[in-house]
């Protein structure tokens, strides 16, 4: 299991996570920038079938605002990632990067704060998911 996200299994369809997720960010302050349909892009570009899964980038603007004046190159880790994914059980499966373990590893002075800030909230989100 990694050790760098948030994850929650939750007792929902994929369907069904998918259509919570953007809510439960929102109520954070994260909007989803980008969203990438891993099956689908997949099964084009290589001919594989894969479990349902998709990657939001979810952005938070006021702290992105932050990190980005803290220090120009701490975009390459932005938006924060967030995974929806179908299980074995059928069942969805939640997953945010962990900026704590990410961001705040930078050693850049100021970042650390607003990872855990960061942190607070994508985890308050995913409690929000059922």
């Amino acid at each position: 299991m990694a050790t760098f996200t948030l994850r929650k299994q939750l007792a929902c369809t994929y369907d069904e996570a998918l259509a919570q997720v953007p809510d439960a960010l929102k109520s954070q302050g994260f909007g989803i920038l980008t969203e990438i349909d891993v099956k689908d892009t997949l099964k084009k570009k290589i001919d594989v079938d894969f479990r349902r899964y998709k990657i939001l980038g979810a952005c938070n603007p006021p702290l992105a605002h932050r990190a980005l004046s803290t220090d120009l190159e701490i975009g390459v880790m932005l938006p924060c990632n967030v995974v929806v994914y179908e299980g074995d059980d059928g069942k969805a499966v939640v997953a945010a990067i962990d900026p704590t373990k990410t961001i705040a590893a930078t050693g850049v002075p100021g970042l650390e704060e607003l990872a855990a800030t960061v942190r607070d909230k994508l985890a308050a989100a995913l409690d929000l998911l059922h």
